[in-house]
């Protein structure tokens, strides 16, 4: 399955833990996972709660109107190296963004790269 980017969706979560996020509106001037993802997608995400975040690849459900958290590509939760989950309390931010771990660009000389 493909991953869905679209501008401008964020959106808040009072999920508590490492669960999927539960999600309770856009924030101000900006697009739902619904609208902008679409029920059953992927897509790269980013959250933020309390100086903690996560960045990785989730699915927007839309019958539960939740995110999932499939994959995590970074966060600053790291444990023997590796970037796990971080422990969510209290109001969460969570939007849709493209982790620098997955961009492909065209160089100086004009060649594909990644990072």
């Amino acid at each position: 399955m493909a991953i869905v980017l679209s501008d401008r969706i964020k959106e808040t979560t009072l999920t508590e833990g490492t669960a999927d996020l539960e999600l309770a509106g856009s924030s101000a001037g900006f697009d739902t996972f619904k609208d902008g993802i679409g029920d059953g997608e992927k897509t790269y995400y980013t959250i933020e709660n309390f100086g903690r975040w996560e960045t990785g690849i989730g699915t927007y459900t839309e019958s539960t109107d939740t995110l999932s958290r499939d994959t995590v590509l970074s966060s600053n939760n790291i444990d023997d190296g590796s970037a796990l989950k971080i422990n969510l309390s209290g109001v969460s931010t969570v939007f849709v963004t493209y982790p620098a771990k997955k961009v492909i660009f065209v160089d100086e000389e004009g060649y594909a790269t990644s990072t």
